[in-house]
């Protein structure tokens, strides 16, 4: 307890702390730590002894069979020293045990027995909603009682095996089902904080089943058990359940400094982003500063912070505007000749007509020198394909081809797969150059961009861009990443999310003067390494506490 106070703060201090506090709590109670114990308790001994000769009076009354005799436990197998008046027996000394039954498809009725399952454990309780019924003939022994530990027993995943409630008092009859166990003792609130505690964990951890992870019977059995007197184990629930409410009440209050730090830092982004004049901009940036230590101690902040910066780029408002900067209506003059003498010299397909730009899709004012163009004027847009599989001469050549999931590596230097000359020549494939920017266009990966490293071809999942000389292509990467949940949000709703060339070549963007272009550039990496640096803090202020709790935990 003098190590549990001691360290509390650092518990709270990491992202699964208050789940290492709780797991502390039932480690020290099976322990004998959590409370002192008394020695005029009644040894575990003497309880020991009452419960085997309950158990003898239930068999020959016929209410339970006699069960399998369990193995004696070798000096080997103790974990760990007890306090005087405890006793280290196994689950089946002090209990017994059931596993449901499985009940067919024509047996479930909306009338009938109620079977509980896995889902009616919630939150260490159980909760009598969506039962299922069966009209079916119930053996005695699958009957839950009022007071029996319901154990999820086998599951696919192995975090929900061993989750446990001691069911309740109700109005019906009830039975429970397939890949449940019941465990029945008259000291079933210690067992059950057993159930939940790392010590038994370890027991569930330990069986190896090929195919799905389960408790069985026989292991629930012989799982080893530290009893401590009856007297002592009222004083452990009592002790463990206020501080498993303490752990709730902290867990309320840090989901609550933890949400209105998101939500502090999301209002007063937003007033940043749409901040009508500089004086309005200015007090957003100054309540942000003012705060920065502790919004920033948020890794979900940091992360908007990053898309913040992208905005306020594409927006002017990161970077000061310099009235001698050649303005960016001249940059589309020579962007439009640029077109004509690729075309011309047969580089380049003729582009299609981009749309006119309508007064009403304008999303914000520009500041003085840029304009709004569609992405297309950035520079030639081209999507690759994928050569025939069947043809094994189209693979294993020199040529790069790079695959969606690849882009998001952001500076692209290698590929996966490469193609030959002879793909290049017959299918639909173009080699884009270094410096090109791609875009992923379907799947998981819709919006991710990088920029090409190397010559090479993308497959129908890439769009590339081989930007006008008039743009930079640094900065159409930064343009793009701040498009990404934008581009996300288009492709949904297909059964493979996608957006395509036209569309991306459609999208309405800003286009700054290209000295801008190149300072806005340099301050969004600046201000992406300072957001790095933010997260290598928080990572390492929670890897020192983690350390330390972690030490106090390898202690105990």
């Amino acid at each position: 307890m003098e190590q549990l106070e001691a360290y509390f703060d650092h518990f709270l201090g990491i992202p699964d702390g208050i789940k290492k506090l709780r797991e502390l709590i039932l480690t020290l109670a099976m322990q004998g730590k959590l409370v002192e114990q008394d020695p005029n308790d009644q040894p575990a001994s003497e309880l020991l002894k009452e419960i085997e000769a309950e158990k003898k009076l239930l068999m020959a009354e016929g209410k339970i069979k006699k069960p399998k005799p369990l193995p004696e436990i070798k000096p080997e197998e103790v974990p760990y020293e007890l306090p005087a008046g405890w006793e280290w027996v196994r689950l089946g000394n002090v209990g017994t045990t059931n596993i449901g039954l499985t009940y067919k498809p024509t047996q479930v009725s909306n009338h009938g027995t109620p079977v509980l399952r896995s889902n009616n454990i919630q939150n260490g309780q159980i909760v009598f909603r969506n039962l299922v019924r069966v009209n079916a003939e119930i053996r005695q022994n699958t009957y839950a009682h009022p007071g029996d530990i319901l154990i999820c027993a086998r599951n696919g995943s192995r975090r929900l095996v061993g989750k446990a409630a001691i069911i309740p008092i109700s109005e019906e009859v009830m039975a429970f089902g397939a890949f449940m166990a019941i465990y029945r003792s008259r000291i079933n609130p210690f067992v059950l904080r057993f159930i939940h505690s790392p010590i038994f964990r370890r027991v569930i951890d330990e069986v190896n089943t090929t195919t799905i992870n389960q408790i069985t019977q026989a292991n629930l059995n012989k799982a080893l058990f530290p009893l401590p007197p009856l007297n002592e184990q009222h004083r452990i629930v009592q002790k463990i359940d206020s501080l498993m409410a303490l752990c709730d009440q902290l867990e309320a209050r840090r989901k609550e400094r933890d949400a209105k730090r998101l939500s502090m830092h999301s209002s007063a982004v937003h007033h940043l982003q749409h901040s009508s004049d500089e004086n309005e901009f200015a007090a957003s940036w100054s309540f942000i500063t003012d705060r920065f230590d502790s919004l920033y101690s948020v890794k979900e902040n940091v992360e908007e912070l990053k898309k913040a910066i992208l905005s306020l780029a594409m927006q002017g408002k990161l970077v000061e505007q310099d009235p001698n900067d050649q303005p960016a209506s001249e940059l589309l003059k020579e962007i439009e000749a640029e077109k004509k003498r690729l075309v011309a010299a047969g580089k380049i397909k003729k582009p299609k007509p981009l749309p006119e730009i309508k007064p009403e899709e304008v999303p914000y004012e520009l500041p003085k020198g840029w304009e709004w163009v569609r992405l297309g004027e950035y520079g030639y847009w081209k999507s690759g394909s994928t050569p025939s599989r069947g043809n094994s001469k189209f693979y294993n050549g020199n040529i790069p081809w790079v695959k969606s999931g690849e882009v998001k590596q952001g500076r692209i230097s290698t590929a996966e797969e490469t193609i030959s000359d002879l793909a290049l020549t017959k299918c639909s494939l173009d080699l884009n150059p270094v410096g090109s920017v791609l875009i992923a266009m379907y799947g998981a990966n819709i919006g991710d961009v990088g920029i090409l490293e190397i010559e090479a071809t993308t497959n129908q999942a890439v769009c590339a861009c081989q930007t006008y000389a008039e743009v930079d292509n640094a900065f159409l990467l930064r343009l793009l990443s701040s498009l990404k949940a934008s581009f996300i949000v288009q492709g949904a709703g297909a059964a493979q999310p996608n957006i395509s060339k036209v569309k991306i070549r459609n999208t309405i963007v800003p286009l700054p003067p290209l000295n801008e272009q190149h300072r806005i550039v340099q301050k969004i990496d600046a201000l992406m390494a300072l957001c790095d640096s933010l997260l290598t803090r928080i990572d390492g202020k929670n890897e020192k506490s983690e350390q330390l709790v972690n030490a106090v935990l390898a202690r105990v």
